[in-house]
């Protein structure tokens, strides 16, 4: 059990509210409103009367904004089990994830109305509710039902186990994954990352994540926890999210890799009030990494899975320094076993599988036979091929599911990306494998340009010089950027269709 985390957890809003009530709990900077914890909480209490009634699982079809937040702690009030749907998702997708984890309620706002109401349409999920005054008359509004629940449920005894949300993983290689998240998970979570990057009185969190993530979602359930502020952007920009960061005196904020990219490229400076940048979602690049350095971003990459509640392991900037491309030791309280195929351990410095364990690795999946495929003695198997060094620091290559077999031979994607952004005309690359008749597979990447130009031919030379034949691209295509999902994951699937339509082969670019 992590330190200060107890067996039974109290109602967290409400119990912040009591010790903390004028301290400022929300700032939305779109209309400028703040609040404090004792504003917060009631505002939670109102909409729990909502919920309370006729509800065990609640989706939630809304972008970032303050309003999401009073839903989630209201149905954490009340026992209600949240699954967060992403709003850029078709009304297929979404509808298939609505019936997997029987959603009873389906909460909107007005940009998502239409939506939900043909989500609930086409599974029967029941009432939908929306935070906004709704434009159908089908549709109901979230203050009216307020009026006429049942007394909130702040005094509930509340169980560690209990699921509190169902959230999906990107499913970039397949079907998305319904992963359990019990409040002792996010409450574990919170409390390992405290220990890691610490938390100062005045500390003002930065959410510009979408909240249906878990990179959105933490900064709000973690400064409730903390006692400390969460300023909500409703959407990034970087010429906008810069000017946010220094006039909020903003002291952490979380970031998938391009954001950061883009805003060092729009001439970001950070202010001396920031602290950290917890940068995850993806894999940063060492060019990336040595820009923040240069800039003075106070940038920490971390590892983390949706099935972790976020973070595994947290690199500090000085770590960043002395061993490049780490993302740091596991955070206290998990214990990540580096394995071989056959599920033994390995020593310091070989490669193998990941495998997770301590209080912040989900129970299970919505499935059973994908619980049981993953999570096994040691933990939970991640999928993920790393290694680690003599003093506990990780370093993460790729995914097992990436690993591509030509003519027999194991490629691991990682180390093909690294050859490729060693060019001095490659700014970032991801590498896949394509059907090949004669070999099974081929190697195949797509790269990101560093200028205005780039010549294939140079990029295969510059391959033949640093891998072993089999390992070499085949298959080139140059891309604007990498095609990501919503969580700043590079989207391979989408890389392996534009390399199907766009690839050039070695042959044809050394014509």
């Amino acid at each position: 059990m992590i330190p200060g985390l107890e067996a039974s957890p109290p109602d967290l809003l409400a119990s912040r509210a009591a010790a903390t009530p004028e301290t400022t709990a929300m700032i939305d900077v779109e209309t400028g409103h703040e609040w404090t914890y004792t504003e917060f909480d009631e505002r939670v209490a109102a909409v729990a009367r909502a919920f309370a009634p006729d509800s065990s699982r609640i989706g939630i079809l809304m972008d970032t904004r303050p309003a999401f937040a009073v839903v989630f702690f209201a149905a954490m009030r009340t026992g209600t089990t949240v699954v967060p749907l992403n709003v850029r998702e078709t009304t297929e997708t979404l509808a298939g994830k609505v019936e997997r984890t029987g959603c009873e309620t389906i909460v909107c706002e007005r940009e998502t109305e239409g939506t939900a109401l043909e989500i609930s349409d086409r599974t029967n999920a029941g009432p939908v509710v929306s935070v906004d005054e709704p434009e159908a008359g089908t549709v109901e509004y979230l203050s009216d039902r307020t009026e006429d629940g049942v007394s909130s449920a702040s005094d509930r005894e509340i169980d560690p186990d209990d699921t509190q949300l169902i959230m999906f993983t990107s499913g970039t290689s397949g079907e998305p994954k319904g992963v359990r998240l019990t409040v002792g998970n996010l409450l574990a979570s919170a409390t390992a990352s405290a220990f890691r990057l610490g938390v100062d009185p005045d500390d003002r969190w930065l959410c510009c994540l979408p909240m249906y993530h878990m990179g959105g979602l933490a900064p709000v359930l973690r400064s409730t926890l903390y006692g400390t502020t969460v300023v909500i952007q409703r959407e990034f920009d970087p010429l906008e999210t810069a000017r946010v960061l220094e006039e909020y005196d903003v002291t952490g904020v979380s970031l998938v890799p391009t954001m950061c990219k883009r805003l060092l490229e729009a001439g970001w400076e950070p202010a001396d009030s920031l602290r950290f940048v917890l940068l995850g979602g993806a894999p940063a690049t060492e060019d990336l990494l040595e820009r923040c350095l240069e800039a003075g971003v106070p940038v920490h990459p971390t590892y983390g899975m949706t099935e972790t509640a976020s973070q595994i392991a947290t690199a500090t900037p000085e770590e960043i320094r002395s061993h490049e491309g780490t993302v740091g030791r596991p955070l206290v309280g998990t214990e990540v076993t580096v394995v071989d195929d056959d599920g033994e351990r390995v020593p310091p410095g070989e490669p193998g599988e990941l495998v997770v364990s301590g209080p912040t690795v989900t129970p299970g999946y919505l499935e059973d036979e994908q619980t049981a495929a993953a999570i096994g003695e040691r933990g939970l198997h991640t999928g993920d091929i790393g290694y680690r060094d003599e003093g506990g620091r990780l370093w993460i290559l790729n995914r097992r599911s990436d690993r591509i077999v030509t003519g027999g031979e194991n490629v691991d994607p990682g180390e093909v990306i690294d050859a490729l952004r060693s060019h001095p005309d490659v700014d970032d690359a991801s590498v896949v494998g394509l059907p090949d008749e004669e070999w099974g597979e081929r190697v195949a990447a797509a790269v990101v340009p560093a200028g205005d130009g780039l010549e294939y031919a140079s990029v295969f030379e510059h391959c033949d010089e640093r891998l072993a034949g089999f390992k070499r691209p085949k298959t080139l295509a140059a891309v604007d950027e990498l095609p990501r999902t919503a969580s700043g994951t590079v989207d391979r699937e989408g890389v392996r269709e534009r390399l199907l339509e766009d690839g050039v082969g070695v042959s044809d670019a050394r014509r």
